[in-house]
């Protein structure tokens, strides 16, 4: 596979479970400076994906970082699985359980109508555990100091929602989604709308516009091939 980091290349990532997003722009940083002999190579990501979300990871290098604002008013397809019948803070698996709720009411009528109630249009609370900025800080960090803070709702658009498996506790499903949507977020309002309660247990980005998961690579396969096209060249 050839690159021409001159005119600027974005490479197709697939974030590893527990890495963030600055984990892996911190390697790739290194993997070009130490390996590669470009330490200053410009590196940046359009998009950032949580520590517990695994999936697609656009890393632009060179003058493609100068499109990065542009990659992330991409839409973006996820596919995961919500836990229905129990919340934590963070609204997903980085908090421990805080409330247990009942689900013997929970149908799947009920939960393809909790789907419906919340594709389209729609306004969105942010998670407090989040990096909007709130008076020059990062939400998460009132947050991980219990220091209280209300976070007004925003306007995101959800034109795909489906319920793709339902075994209760558990409800997969693959959502179409606009920029600044937070899926932690569709799965705490996903619970109330079943008048229960849920978090989100797992993620995965498979699209972001038109690159696809699909075509991705993991970090090591970039390397190896980001390395055999220097050495062709040399």
């Amino acid at each position: 596979m050839s690159f021409d980091f001159e005119k600027g290349e974005v490479l197709l990532v697939n974030k590893p479970y527990r890495w963030t997003s600055f984990d892996v722009i911190g390697s790739l940083r290194f993997f070009f400076k130490k390996e590669i002999g470009l330490p200053k190579m410009k590196i940046g990501h359009a998009g950032t994906l949580d520590p517990l979300a695994t999936g697609l990871l656009l890393i632009c290098c060179g003058p493609a970082t100068k499109r990065i604002e542009d990659f992330k008013d991409f839409d973006k397809e996820y596919t995961g699985t919500f836990f229905v019948g129990a919340s934590t803070i963070s609204f997903d698996l980085e908090k421990p359980v805080d409330q247990t709720f009942p689900i013997e009411h929970i149908t799947p009528e009920l939960i393809l109508k909790a789907a419906a109630s919340l594709t389209g249009d729609i306004q969105q609370v942010p998670p407090v555990f989040s990096a909007i900025k709130v008076k020059g800080k990062r939400a998460y960090e009132y947050a991980r100091k219990d220091q209280e803070l209300t976070l007004e709702a925003r306007p995101v658009s959800i034109p795909e929602f489906e319920i793709t498996r339902i075994e209760l506790p558990e409800v997969d499903f693959r959502i179409v989604c606009s920029k600044g949507t937070y899926i932690r977020s569709i799965a705490r309002d996903f619970g109330l709308a079943l008048n229960s309660g849920a978090y989100l247990a797992a993620l995965c980005r498979t699209r972001v516009g038109p690159y696809k998961l699909s075509d991705a690579w993991e970090v090591e396969s970039v390397k190896s091939s980001v390395k055999a096209h220097f050495e062709e060249i040399v």
